[in-house]
């Protein structure tokens, strides 16, 4: 099993910056492919940002390119999401996943078989 959990979330006004952590526990960290999505209320949950487990290879949803960046400390069992430039609509429940059967995770959360707890982002205008 994996174990995951966000933390690094908080309010922010537009423009601003966050930093989101996932430590991973449960088996060796550099292999797991780390994916980063996010989930508003009501709404279908959303690809933001994927890394192999070697870091060497990156993936972003389209809105992201330019402001996000994911990267990963295999040392330190940790993964993360640096968030630039944000905008109100970014706000949402922004949750690390995991898979153990990819190089690299792709985009399609169904293929992530193990997910932390959430942590909140709130962009305000």
């Amino acid at each position: 099993q994996v174990q995951l959990a966000e933390s690094g979330g908080g309010l922010v006004q537009a423009g601003g910056s966050l930093r989101l952590s996932c430590v991973a526990s449960g088996r060796t960290f550099s292999n797991i492919a780390i994916g980063w999505f996010r989930q508003v209320p009501g709404k279908e949950r959303e690809f933001v940002a994927a890394i192999s487990w070697t870091g060497g290879s990156t993936g972003y949803a389209d809105s992201m390119k330019g402001r996000f960046t994911i990267s990963r400390d295999n040392a330190k069992n940790t993964a993360y999401l640096q968030m630039n430039s944000l905008k109100p609509e970014d706000t949402a429940v922004y949750y690390c996943a995991a898979r153990t059967d990819a190089y690299y995770g792709g985009s399609t959360s169904t293929q992530y078989h193990y997910w932390g707890q959430g942590t909140q982002v709130t962009v305000s205008s």
